[in-house]
């Protein structure tokens, strides 16, 4: 038999363990509940997905446009049930050298950065979108409407607005016109400036800031569908034949189920009611795979201009 003092020690040692247990127990019965954990579980892993970056160099629309690449890269991140980041960019050589060094996984780019990143680092075509049910388009050299100016060559001394350094509509295809006319910008404008956007362009010439501008045909359309009032101070003068249209591209090294996957379902977003709905807002058809033959004619133009510079 245990002392009196003995036994009350005890009975107080088993009332305090069946305390400290119960307490332990109610304080932490939500954190070991077996069910609770499966949902935090599952619910980090998605936390942690590594989000696709997509780059935003070129548009087919102007910038108040971009309302509908945002829509575009939800409709994306839904279907892939993976996180998108957009990254935009001033210019197109930025957006390049994001491509480049793999700070970007995709890009909507201009066509003449398409071919020199297809060449310099291994960029391919994902898809091009559809205008008119082709995937191509023009540079329009516009004017003010109550200019004299009636081609091209009439403005020989003027100001003029190119869009962007490495723009194959904005830039490269009137450089190319002037040096089958043997001239150079340098030699045949008066003033040269770089507006960085297509829609900044066509407001130069409607302002009379300049006196022509080399521009996207398709986001000059956009403008005249949706601000009439502005493209009707401006007169096109000259038309480019076709080029392959702007495309959406991947640098090399992405997934290759990943690009598959992306890929399906731009093909198949006309398909889808909200798909058509943001590809109407775009103002094109649908998505198609694309074909890098039809940048040939930027690599012709190209080819020529550096021939002419190397005499």
């Amino acid at each position: 038999m245990f002392p009196i003092d003995a036994r009350r020690l005890l009975c107080h040692l088993a009332i305090l363990s069946l305390v400290t247990l119960t307490a332990c127990s109610e304080k932490n019965a939500q954190e070991v509940r077996l069910d609770r954990q499966h949902v935090l579980k599952r619910a980090s892993s998605a936390s942690v997905r590594t989000p696709l970056r997509l780059g935003m160099g070129a548009m087919i629309t102007p910038k108040e446009g971009y309302i509908y690449y945002k829509q575009l890269k939800d409709y994306l991140e839904e279907k892939l049930d993976q996180p998108i980041h957009l990254v935009d960019r001033e210019n197109y050589d930025q957006v390049n050298k994001l491509l480049k060094s793999s700070e970007l996984d995709m890009a909507f780019i201009c066509s003449g950065p398409y071919v020199e990143g297809h060449e310099k680092f291994g960029l391919e075509l994902l898809a091009v979108p559809l205008a008119h049910g082709e995937p191509f388009y023009h540079s329009y050299i516009i004017v003010p409407k109550d200019s004299p100016v009636r081609d091209f060559s009439g403005l020989r001394g003027k100001s003029f607005a190119f869009a962007d350094p490495k723009s194959n509509s904005g830039c490269l295809v009137p450089t190319y016109m002037l040096s089958r006319m043997g001239e150079t910008p340098i030699s045949f404008f008066s003033k040269r400036i770089y507006t960085y956007g297509h829609d900044k362009s066509i407001n130069a010439v409607a302002r009379k800031i300049v006196d022509g501008a080399a521009v996207d045909s398709l986001i000059f359309e956009y403008l005249q569908w949706e601000h009439p009032e502005l493209t009707a101070k401006t007169r096109i003068v000259a038309t480019s034949p076709p080029y392959g249209i702007p495309p959406l591209v991947v640098r090399a090294g992405v997934d290759k189920d990943l690009k598959i996957r992306v890929r399906n379902i731009l093909l198949h977003m006309h398909e889808n009611p909200r798909g058509r709905e943001i590809l109407a807002g775009m103002m094109i058809d649908r998505f198609d795979g694309g074909n890098d033959r039809d940048y040939d004619s930027i690599r012709e133009m190209n080819a020529w201009i550096a021939r002419g510079k190397g005499k």
